[in-house]
């Protein structure tokens, strides 16, 4: 009788790791179908139905023409703020993402105000003092093109107004380098 040859052993953990491949093929259709709450809330929903799914708004503050904006942010350390606009009878006008590229191009350098800033996008992460521009800065964490952890610079002169803006890597989400890949 002669023995049979050892099996390999990539085969024994090949039949080990193929059950939990097959379950975690099976949970990705799930989280690809995953939508966050907000996005589930549709226009002209009652107020009720934002605090419902996100619960009371951390910020408050009013746009003009009866609309109260109310913001979730996940500063300091997330790179979302959820945005809810509330008209004056109660009813949703839209909730949107505003740490973004496509709401960062709607600040207009030379006329958009702290308080327009503040409205927009709520209270910053940081803030600092430049004296030798003369400038504040406001800054904002957020993910650039959904790919790239950024923040957003606000500079602002002595009268409040927005001169320029900048973006920067995130410090916090950069990963140190000691000189070798």
């Amino acid at each position: 009788m002669t023995a049979s040859p050892p099996r390999p052993r990539f085969r024994r953990s090949w039949r080990r790791t193929l059950p939990l491949a097959a379950a975690l093929l099976g949970v990705l259709p799930l989280a690809a179908c995953y939508t966050p709450g907000w996005q589930t809330i549709p226009a002209n929903a009652p107020q009720a139905e934002v605090q419902s799914k996100l619960g009371r708004p951390h910020e408050t503050y009013p746009l003009g023409g009866g609309v109260t904006r109310w913001l979730y942010p996940t500063q300091p350390f997330g790179q979302q703020t959820i945005a809810a606009d509330i008209d004056a009878q109660g009813r949703v006008v839209g909730v949107k993402q505003v740490l973004s590229m496509q709401e960062f191009a709607k600040v207009e350098v030379g006329k958009w105000t702290k308080d327009d800033i503040l409205h927009h996008f709520g209270k910053p992460v940081e803030t600092s003092y430049f004296p030798l521009m003369k400038r504040e800065a406001w800054t904002y964490r957020f993910k650039q093109d959904e790919a790239w952890d950024s923040m957003m610079n606000f500079y602002f002169d002595p009268q409040g107004i927005v001169r320029m803006t900048q973006i920067s890597p995130d410090p916090l989400k950069q990963k140190e380098s000691h000189g070798l890949f």
